[in-house]
């Protein structure tokens, strides 16, 4: 299974080439001395390069490939050279990728696919490229950049205020300042309170000063100013021990703006305001206000900017208009007693297409014999702020109670504050509620419920029909989500800008490419019977470290939106050759599910075509197996693979094994690393290599014979769950050392159908 790699392909450098036994000896032009030790091994240089083999008068089209470094193929060394003399065709394991030409800010680098593509061009061998589209290997800092939340601009609250923007922050209190000169002195000894209404750009507190000009009396110890981003009101106190004039307002380690409204200083107990127009209603400010003449900071009166704060709505069920198949969210008691995934019915609906259903056999000793159960996908704690709607009707009017649970069935408290009135016309019920401890006490409610059989034991028979349903969070926010179709928008927008650019830096030469790579998820129902798309929300953990652009674009429209984007700039940037477009994925070959994910990429493939515009002209299978030491287990993976290879035949689609390599499975299911591998395990693996090829060869028609590439030509180095693709394993047809390997014999005898 290929979830999450960096494909590191690490090769042997020429001299260790050069200097090991046993090197291939087409690719090195020079006459090597084989030890005793590797005698074994002689039978490998009477095989000639693996591309003779195939019959090319018989299957004119196919193509041997090779995955490698992009980098190591343009030093033109032994890796160029071994590709050069056994393959037809190169693919580049990282390169061409999302994440290997996109930076954070969104800015493309093509050099080394540039590189790669002249390489090639000079050494007469073709690319297959590789992806286009992937929700692996993103630069999710950029992607995620594109949807983040947007801010609102600053809403209007009523009158006038003082504004006051500083250019950048300074190094002292003193380097930003504005002055207020009282016509009534501040009076030693008495007590004053200074209040007003502040707000800043960002949080920030300052000193307030007093002084009389000039005296060299001024007072330091005065509490201090606190902004924060949404208007707050501050209240100073301090008595003067010296008669002073002057208020000195001191933000200079402030950079940005801040506003002052309704400003107010008081001798304690007096109502008397000792600042003028402290409401700035009168639209000039007095004479009263200075600064010093070297501070180049602004002030003014202007209209008084309220706080941009907008109510967010989150979502915390899924499929609440029923329209899909997702039912996690709702739970029912069926009839005989037991809670399971409510029934959706076709055709009941509010707009007559689906809804929940909830059968009650009537009677029944209880009220809560029937329910309902709405279960949130989080729980719901003390202060959540909750938004309930939904459409309700039934066959037969009856009443309902409504309750908190944590869980379906597992309740907490008598009165969940949504109980509703049936009757047989369609009904609209939203309702805002505050949890509270009374609903969850430990912060465990997650379930809101209704009692179905009110009135039992004179309850009716009774269908109960619910439809758009939707539960949500409520937040206030200075910022609003991006609307799906915003999102879907700026997504397109960035997809496209990739595509044109690889477009550009292939200039043509790349006529084939994995179009989009790894979409079937291997698991879900999408409704007809086939997996779902890979997505956030069924990745697991390994979600965080991918880019699901189909969540954004929609499970149709990506595919659609990445194959038109293909087709137009590959025409428009010297695509003259006919563009071949693939489908990749893995575990095609599954035995677990009798090749479910193979028929589900079919399926997934007719539906995307079935806009009559998207053309997708190849399917790739990945093939990263294993020989199974299990003679069962060998057997029925066998059979799986022909099993695969039929589908892919019956689909008419072109057909390509995109990275094929293996390893060994010994017994007890466990992986044997190269340096423990047999010869004997060897051999095996070679007859798996050739069976494997031989029944390519066998069952996909001519016309869809793509080819096969190998996706490591050398054993894997390191060890299992570092980086390296595979560590340690034996997956190469040479090994690290550049000799021959038995696997190299079993895939040539494969491509000759020996």
């Amino acid at each position: 299974m290929k979830m999450n790699r960096k494909n590191n392909m690490v090769w042997g450098t020429l001299v260790a080439a050069l200097l090991a036994s046993c090197v291939d000896t087409e690719i090195a032009d020079v006459t090597v001395t084989k030890p005793e030790s590797i005698a074994q091994y002689e039978y490998l240089n009477d095989y000639a390069p693996l591309k003779s083999y195939i019959d090319r008068a018989a299957n004119p089209d196919f193509k041997l490939g090779l995955a490698l470094a992009a980098n190591e193929f343009i030093e033109g060394g032994l890796v160029f050279r071994l590709a050069e003399a056994n393959f037809d065709e190169v693919t580049a394991g990282n390169a061409m990728k999302y994440a290997s030409c996109v930076n954070d800010k969104g800015e493309m680098n093509f050099e080394t696919v540039d590189k790669f593509v002249t390489a090639a061009q000079a050494a007469g061998i073709t690319i297959y490229g590789h992806t286009l589209a992937w929700h692996a290997q993103q630069n999710n800092k950029y992607l995620n950049s594109l949807i983040k939340d947007k801010e609102l601009p600053p809403s209007v609250g009523e009158g006038n205020c003082l504004h006051i923007n500083t250019s950048e922050a300074k190094a002292n209190p003193w380097d930003w300042q504005n002055y207020y000169d009282l016509e009534s002195p501040l009076l030693q000894g008495k007590s004053y309170v200074f209040s007003m209404r502040t707000k800043a750009s960002s949080a920030v507190t300052f000193p307030l000063w007093i002084e009389t000009p000039n005296a060299g009396n001024t007072h330091y110890g005065i509490p201090q100013i606190s902004a924060g981003t949404t208007w707050s009101t501050i209240s100073i106190e301090f008595t003067p021990n010296s008669d002073c004039s002057r208020l000195l307002f001191n933000f200079g380690q402030f950079g940005g703006d801040l506003w002052f409204d309704d400003m107010v200083l008081v001798e304690k107990g007096s109502e008397q305001n000792m600042i003028k127009n402290g409401t700035f209603e009168e639209g000039n400010l007095p004479s009263n206000w200075s600064k010093p003449s070297w501070h180049a900071h602004s002030y003014s009166i202007i209209p008084t900017p309220g706080d941009a704060a907008v109510e967010i709505l989150t979502d915390i069920i899924t499929n609440g208009d029923a329209q899909g198949s997702e039912t996690t969210n709702f739970v029912s008691t069926h009839v005989g007693g037991a809670n399971a995934a409510c029934d959706i019915v076709d055709g009941v609906g509010k707009d007559g297409s689906r809804a929940f259903v909830v059968t009650s056999a009537g009677g029944g000793t209880n009220s809560w014999d029937t329910q309902f159960f709405l279960y949130a996908d989080r729980p719901l704690v003390e202060n959540d702020v909750v938004r309930i709607s939904f459409d309700y009707r039934a066959d037969t009017p009856n009443n309902s109670e409504s309750q908190a649970h944590a869980a379906p069935g597992a309740y907490i408290h008598y009165d969940g504050g949504c109980a509703v009135s049936f009757t047989t016309e369609w009904q609209h019920f939203e309702k805002t509620i505050t949890i509270n401890t009374t609903l969850s006490p430990e912060g465990n409610m997650q379930t809101f419920a209704w009692n179905l059989d009110v009135g039992a034991p004179n309850a009716p028979a009774n269908k109960y029909y619910f439809d758009n349903i939707k539960l949500q969070i409520v937040t206030k926010g200075n910022t609003i989500p991006l609307t799906p179709e915003e999102k879907k928008e700026a997504l397109t927008r960035a997809m496209n800008n990739w595509i044109e650019g690889m477009m550009k830096a292939t200039g043509g030469y790349v006529t084939t490419w994995d179009v989009v790579n790894e979409a079937i998820s291997g698991g879900g129902n999408d409704g007809e019977g086939f997996y779902v798309l890979q997505s956030a929300s069924n990745a697991g953990a390994d979600a965080a470290n991918n880019f699901y652009w189909q969540d954004y674009l929609g499970s149709e429209d990506y595919v659609r939106i990445v194959v038109a984007a293909a087709r137009k700039y590959y025409a428009e940037n010297g695509g003259v050759k006919p563009l071949k477009l693939f489908i990749n994925d893995y575990n095609l070959e599954s035995t677990w599910d009798n090749n479910q994910k193979a028929k589900s990429l079919v399926h997934w493939i007719e539906k995307w075509e079935s806009d009559g515009v998207t053309k997708i002209d190849g399917i790739g299978t990945q093939m990263h197996v294993a020989y199974r030491a299990n003679a069962a287990d060998q057997q029925k993976q066998e059979e799986h693979v022909v099993k695969m290879f039929e589908i892919l035949a019956k689909s008419g689609k072109l057909v390509k094994v995109s990275e094929l390599d293996m390893g060994y499975v010994d017994e007890s299911g466990t992986t044997v690393l190269t340096k423990d591998m047999t010869e004997e395990q060897h051999k095996a693996m070679a007859e798996y290599y050739k069976f494997i090829v031989k029944k390519y060869f066998e069952i996909i028609p001519v016309a869809q014979q793509y080819g096969i590439t190998q996706w490591c030509a050398t054993d894997a180095p390191g060890a299992p769950g570092d980086s390296n693709w595979r560590g340690g394993e034996p997956v190469g047809l040479w090994d690290s050392n550049y000799n021959r390997k038995h696997t190299y014999a079993g895939f040539a005898d494969g491509l000759a159908g020996k």
